[in-house]
């Protein structure tokens, strides 16, 4: 199986930060591409930020040049670095993980991490 553990969301003040992060289990194979994917009440669910394999990202417009997503491939792991966060980031957060494994493509998301921005 597959397992996405994602961490870090909380309660900020507007302009603070918060750092999640999200590990894929052991057996999770080769992963591609990782990415942050964020939604809130009666919404959509939205993309944040992407991350390849190789490092190269992509990011929604409303969170360039506060968010940075990264990833360590050793951990089987990938990051999310928010910055002067604003009231309409608050939102439930989650990884997802596309790769293979076992000469099959998956894709799995993880729990959600909420993340408050008070203002």
């Amino acid at each position: 199986q597959v397992q996405l553990v994602e961490s870090g969301g909380g309660l900020v003040q507007a302009g603070g930060s918060l750092r999640l992060s999200c590990t894929a289990s052991r057996s999770s194979g080769s992963i591609n591409d990782m990415g942050w994917y964020r939604q809130a009440p009666g919404k959509q669910r939205e993309l944040v930020a992407t991350i390849a394999s190789g490092g190269s990202t992509n990011y929604a417009d409303s969170v360039k040049g506060r968010f940075t997503i990264s990833r360590d491939n050793a951990k089987n792991a990938v990051y999310l670095q928010m910055n002067s966060l604003k009231p309409e980031d608050t939102a439930v957060y989650y990884c997802n993980a596309d790769g293979r494994r076992a000469g099959l493509g998956y894709s799995t998301w993880g729990q959600g991490t909420q993340v408050t921005v008070s203002s």
